[in-house]
């Protein structure tokens, strides 16, 4: 199976890294390896991109390690990209310049959890089952889910998301304070254990969302929640898509404190069916979940109920039932696999976007429109309560026609998401796979964001090649 060019970069030839891989071998010896099937792995990217490998794989330690690499690197003009579990979705992880790729998977510690302040600090490779494994027993829990069990140091340079969103907000909302190994491999930290300050510029929030572009995160200090007292999960059936989305809308506008609404279209809810042997109503459908007392939970549905029945909504059935709650909503988190067994065959491109609420029912009624009149199979599936969802695209990239037809629906997604004054991604980043919509989205603002990379990371090692539309020099 073929794959397309990653980008404008694909035919970049790559500087001769030998030097400074030489100097890298004698600092960390077997934590290094050039091994050319390790390299491919650390250049996998879980779209339709074409892999880029870097010249090698370090495995780090510390942040003292993480450290020393770069500083090798900065010296040498060596890119450097860092690496958690691989989950991205827009190439953030390719090499085209080549360079060393550095794997934080190791660095999995959780180094403190401050139960009275609600606040745990861990090393990057943590990823979020295994925080709210650990924390199983403290009454409080990481509330930050995308789909894949992510680590938390990608979450990070992401600026990750989920199901919980629209109550508990995205990774900028919950991050305190960073640790970070800047371009010249210098250890900054970037924030405190307060929940708010005042003081100088926020460079947390730089840092959230900039995809390992302006530094390394080495730890990170995160908000943590209470579990409810009672969490309630349920569903409803719809006759059509925007339907869904005008409930959503008034649940979202009625200020129902509802801590998860996720739309899964027909297409989506059929691949659930199949994949997880559920026997759902094969029609728009919205998975729900209410956090609070029993009796805040009980009125929450009410309303909830109330809403629904304006647009249509039938078949609503909640429970809070633990081992029922998380059949339903590991269904839900299957969709990507449930999805790609619609057609084994293809190719699974992820997209997303989105828009303020208010445009919500419109944006994904015209999207599932596009889809339908392409012929392609292309699930819908979003964290509709902020107004984001996903498109997974199956596509044959052997077939030119299919691979055009994929490309229009995904550009006419990113436009229209614009035009509502929203965002062609919500989640998912830029990396190399939506650069071409950033003048579009940002405008003159490049200017400003690329003035902060070239202060902060002159010699461009960090991951060069992501975000911008016209890639910066690789200076020397």
């Amino acid at each position: 199976m073929s794959s397309l060019p990653a980008s404008h970069l694909e035919n970049t030839v790559k500087p001769d890294h030998s030097a400074a891989i030489a100097v890298l071998q004698t600092r960390f010896g077997k934590q290094l390896s050039t091994n050319a099937t390790v390299r491919e792995q650390h250049g996998h990217t879980m779209t339709w991109l074409a892999n880029q490998p870097p010249d090698a794989v370090l495995t780090v330690q510390d942040k003292h390690e993480v450290a020393a690499a770069v500083e090798i690197c900065n010296q040498y003009q060596m890119p450097v990209i860092a690496f958690g579990i691989g989950s991205s979705l827009e190439g953030q992880l390719n090499a085209p310049y080549g360079g060393l790729c550095i794997d934080m998977h190791a660095m999995d510690a959780i180094l403190q959890v401050n139960n009275e302040d609600l606040t745990v600090t861990v090393q990057p490779g943590v990823t979020r089952e295994q925080l709210n494994h650990y924390l199983r027993n403290t009454g409080l829990f990481f509330p930050i889910d995308p789909g894949a069990n992510a680590s938390i140091g990608g979450m990070v340079a992401t600026r990750a998301s989920g199901t919980n969103a629209v109550r508990y907000g995205t990774m900028k909302d919950v991050v305190l304070a960073l640790e970070v190994v800047t371009a010249s491999g210098e250890i900054v930290r970037t924030g405190t254990r307060a929940k708010k300050s005042a003081a100088g510029y926020d460079l947390t929030r730089l840092m959230i969302g900039s995809e390992g572009t302006l530094g390394i995160v080495t730890e990170v200090t995160l908000k943590l929640f209470g579990i409810s007292e009672c969490i309630g999960s349920g569903l409803c059936h719809f006759p059509t898509i925007e339907d869904a989305c005008q409930a959503v809308m008034l649940t979202i506008q009625m200020c129902l404190p509802i801590a998860r609404i996720e739309l899964l279209d027909a297409m989506q809810i059929k691949a659930c069916n199949q994949y997880a042997n559920l026997d759902l109503t094969e029609t728009p459908t919205l998975f729900v979940e209410f956090h609070g007392t029993e009796a805040g939970v009980r009125e929450q549905a009410q309303m909830f109920t109330d809403i629904i029945e304006e647009f249509g909504g039938t078949d609503f059935v909640w429970d809070t039932n633990e081992a029922e709650r998380k059949r339903l909503w590991q269904a839900r988190h299957n969709a990507y696999h449930a999805s790609s067994a619609l057609r084994p065959e293809a190719s699974a491109l992820s997209t997303d976007a989105c828009v303020p609420i208010s445009r919500l029912a419109e944006c994904v009624s015209a999207t599932a429109k596009d889809i339908e009149a392409s012929g392609m199979i292309g699930p819908i599936v979003g964290h509709v309560g902020d107004g984001n969802f996903h498109v997974l695209l199956l596509v044959n990239t052997d077939d030119p026609v299919e691979v055009a037809t994929a490309d229009g629906i995904i550009d006419r997604l990113a436009m229209r998401a614009i035009a509502m004054d929203g965002t062609c991604t919500g989640e998912h980043g830029i990396g190399q796979g939506k650069q071409k919509y950033m003048d579009q989205e940002h405008g003159n603002a490049i200017a400003m964001m690329q003035a902060i990379k070239s202060a902060l990371d002159p010699k461009n090692i960090l991951n060069p090649g992501k975000i911008w539309p016209q890639p910066l020099p690789i200076k020397s």
